[in-house]
């Protein structure tokens, strides 16, 4: 073999390398840049996905505790956003709605007053129920009157308060009584839960019928007594994102966070029944 073979033979060997190693490096170039790109497409859609702004949250008295504490939680979990609530009966909730008051998240005491909103077309989807409620006597501390049942407040020289028939734990009292059989004449209506156990804390009432969680949340501002009445009138909280939110995202994220195990903690250690 002549030396001008031998010589053309080498350079077609190392052009061939040298070819190879530049398409090598294009490659990994152009995977490299497609790298680039999906990461530069995750880290955007990530940002989209990101909540921000204020959630508006119109709830029952007796949850400002524990929604208190959730709206916290959230805040903390998503930077960036603010939880405002509005709490009240709920059927004064239900009216504010329906009249076009601003919110994004409604949770009521009772199916029936989730539905007046339900029937005007402001809830978007079907309300899910989160938490249970059961009512309890509130009394003054060291229970002074000694009362140890439903029937013991309708004894004439206490002073007895009650929700109004139209908000959830006034008509679940007025359930509660009718189960007993009894005849009750309260020295007042109250417009919501809070409002009916306060009276007892400034003790200018001798006793209130509320919710299980207002005691609890009460402390040794009260005394709770539980009654059997109670069990036939349990209460069924329910939420939805309303029709008209504008920050449908991140209600939903927040009904998300009241339904996870941690957000069901919560409530429970409120005294809460599970749905």
């Amino acid at each position: 073999m002549t030396r001008s073979v031998r010589r053309t033979r080498r350079m077609l060997k190392v052009t061939g390398a040298g070819a190879a190693a530049l398409l090598a490096l294009s490659a990994c170039s152009s995977s490299d840049s497609d790298s680039a790109k999906t990461s530069d497409s995750s880290a955007s859609a990530s940002a989209s996905d990101k909540l921000s702004g204020e959630v508006t949250v119109f709830a029952a008295a007796s949850l400002k505790e524990s929604f208190t504490t959730l709206g916290k939680e959230f805040e903390k979990e998503h930077p960036g956003t603010k939880v405002t609530f509005s709490f009240g009966g709920s059927d004064a909730l239900a009216a504010s709605i329906t009249g076009g008051a601003p919110a994004d998240v409604f949770a009521s005491a009772s199916p029936k007053t989730m539905k007046i909103v339900t029937d005007a077309g402001d809830a978007a989807g079907t309300p899910a129920t989160f938490v249970r409620n059961q009512l309890e006597i509130a009394t003054l501390p060291g229970n002074p009157d000694k009362i140890a049942s439903l029937k013991d407040l309708t004894e004439s020289d206490l002073k007895v308060v009650l929700c109004d028939k139209t908000v959830p734990c006034g008509a679940a009292a007025e359930k509660a009584i009718e189960a007993g059989k009894l005849k009750l004449t309260p020295v007042s209506y109250e417009e919501d839960v809070k409002s009916a156990l306060n009276k007892v804390v400034l003790k200018e009432a001798d006793a209130a019928v509320v919710y299980k969680t207002d005691v609890k949340a009460a402390g040794d501002k009260v005394e709770g007594v539980e009654f059997p009445e109670s069990a036939d009138a349990i209460n069924d909280y329910p939420i939805t994102v309303l029709k008209e939110s504008q920050n449908s995202d991140a209600a939903k994220a927040f009904i998300a966070l009241v339904q996870s195990a941690d957000g069901q903690k919560v409530l429970s250690e409120a005294g809460f029944l599970q749905p």
